[in-house]
């Protein structure tokens, strides 16, 4: 309910070994017209781009993964992501993404519509569907995802000793932002809706009070968004904001009544044509009988997922950016979070840290959409992601 770098030559290596299969599958989307094949490189710079094929010939971009998550394993997946431009928002032929003369204001969101899953070694596996609209020139956002999960990860309860247990379900959630007047603010419901099945060992974990196996976890609540980046998926500038109240009652198909509220923010500052940096604060919250394995936690590159989880996290990271050429930008960045709440108060809470590298290719420069790795160090692991635009959502 709640992804490395050794150099750019060698990621444009793979950029190169990849690009077949990229041609394959728009070929594929679009019935292989040869009348109509997508040129993949840019008339503007030369480079290798896929803003035609996404957006004029109806290929999907694959996006895989190396899954060395430590909550779920080692393992694979792959996503693919289908785009389309509202009219009202389709971006010029000039524009890269960079900080030129030839750049807009700000490059909208596109539609997308995305297909996924992924599996690892735990016999952990999931599965999902994506659908993000916008209508109206951008004035109303729709965010709907269902998915399917058989996950084995493991409780950490007061002493910090790991406890396996396998969380099984299918959910939903369903959110409709709009904007207010020409504003950068939106607001709008979200209702989000899990079946579970919770399967633990022989005894409860010290930690875990009022266990159900079957349970079903059914919230509602009010959603307000703040957004003037310049760009959807990897911005230099603007700011988005994001705060969230959402209460569980059997109204709403939840066996158990609790309230969770959220607060997070990302700043992007541009300190020079080359340089940029972010920053990141989350925060989050939990009152009542909330299951055990729905309370926030510290969500961290190189942190295991729920590793660090109690009634209450705060979070804060720090990432820098520097453009090496308009499409290649590395990056590095570090940060720190602590739960507390029940388990242990904030001065006993242990900190949560991670801190690693990373690069991004512009591959779709008229959608402004990066794609690289990032590779991150936490308490005693190392993890590697494949990330599509910034790894902050």
């Amino acid at each position: 309910m709640q992804t490395l770098s050794a150099s750019i030559p060698k990621f444009s290596r793979k950029l190169r070994l990849f690009s077949p299969l990229l041609v394959t599958i728009a070929a594929l989307a679009h019935g292989a017209d040869n009348n109509a094949r997508p040129s993949f490189f840019d008339a503007t710079d030369g480079q290798f781009d896929m803003s035609n094929m996404l957006l004029q010939h109806k290929g999907v971009l694959p996006v895989p993964d190396i899954i060395t998550e430590p909550a779920i394993g080692y393992g694979f997946g792959l996503a693919l992501l289908y785009f389309t431009v509202p009219p009202a928002a389709k971006p010029d032929n000039t524009s890269d993404g960079t900080n030129d003369d030839t750049q807009p204001h700000k490059i909208k969101p596109p539609n997308i519509t995305g297909v996924g899953g992924f599996v690892t070694n735990t016999h952990s596996w999931a599965a999902g569907l994506l659908h993000f609209h916008t209508w109206d020139d951008d004035h109303i956002r729709y965010l709907g995802v269902l998915g399917k999960l058989d996950l084995n990860l493991n409780y950490y309860g007061p002493r910090g000793n790991a406890n396996a247990y396998q969380l099984s379900g299918i959910g939903t959630i369903q959110q409709l932002l709009f904007r207010l007047s020409d504003s950068p603010w939106y607001v709008g419901p979200r209702y989000t809706f899990l079946d579970s099945t919770t399967r633990l060992g022989p005894a409860i974990p010290e930690g875990i009070h009022n266990f159900q196996r079957d349970l079903k976890v059914g919230k509602g609540g009010i959603v307000i968004d703040y957004d003037t980046r310049d760009n959807f998926f990897y911005p230099r500038s603007g700011t988005y904001a994001e705060l969230e109240a959402e209460l569980a009652r059997g109204g709403l198909g939840s066996d158990r009544s609790f309230e969770m509220q959220a607060a997070k923010a990302y700043r992007w500052i541009e300190l020079s044509s080359k340089w940029v940096l972010g920053l990141r604060a989350d925060l989050g919250f939990s009152q009542g009988d909330i299951p055990f394995f729905a309370q926030p936690y510290v969500d961290l590159r190189g942190v295991s997922q729920a590793k660090f989880q109690d009634r209450r996290q705060i979070t804060g990271e720090l990432e820098l950016r520097y453009y090496v050429t308009p499409r290649w930008s590395v990056l590095g960045f570090g940060g720190v979070g602590r739960a507390y709440g029940q388990l242990h108060t904030f001065s006993e809470a242990p900190t949560a840290f991670g801190f690693g590298t990373g690069f991004r290719y512009l591959i779709a420069r008229k959608l402004g959409m990066t794609m690289g790795v990032d590779i991150a160090h936490g308490p005693g692991q190392n993890a590697f992601y494949i990330q599509v635009g910034s790894a902050w959502r």
